[in-house]
């Protein structure tokens, strides 16, 4: 290992958006963001940029904001392990740190309905976790297509 990488410094710069990325979901995992909480406010800054819209079509508005805010979450928080692994890792391959940063963040997902499970105004499920799981798998897919398009010899080693 190179003294580069032996650093607190590297390793902060390495570790430190899954820290925060960590923190957020687990900020957004307290009762103050449940669904009965976060509608009122979404729903004024929906209604302030789109216009009036009803109870019933609101409901179904909120629900899907909310679970697009999972899989676009959760993606993004597999992003931050996936870089996390691919420089912490001797040797690194995309599949394995792929591998490795899906597990991580399943394991995040399942733990943060555990917790909500507690929580008097949240419901836990494993419907979450599985969306959550489909958001990190497509954006990591996606990451690699762009990376693949647009810089094919930082994924060379890939193979």
């Amino acid at each position: 290992m190179s003294s580069r990488r032996c650093g607190i410094k590297y390793w902060l710069g390495v570790w430190l958006p899954v820290i925060v990325g960590l923190s957020l979901i687990a900020m957004e995992s307290t009762e103050a963001f449940g669904s009965d909480h976060t509608s009122g406010p979404m729903r004024l800054l929906f209604q302030a940029i789109f216009g009036h819209v009803s109870d019933v079509k609101w409901e179904m508005l909120h629900h899907i904001i909310r679970k697009s805010g999972h899989f676009t979450g959760y993606g993004l928080l597999s992003l931050t392990w996936l870089r996390a692994w691919w420089y912490t890792l001797p040797y690194s391959r995309y599949f394995k740190d792929a591998v490795l940063a899906l597990l991580a963040t399943g394991m995040t997902a399942s733990a943060d309905e555990f917790h909500q499970s507690f929580l008097p105004n949240r419901t836990s499920s494993v419907w979450d976790v599985l969306l959550d799981c489909c958001g990190a798998i497509a954006i990591m897919l996606v990451f690699y297509v762009i990376v693949r398009l647009f810089h094919p010899r930082r994924l060379a080693w890939a193979k």
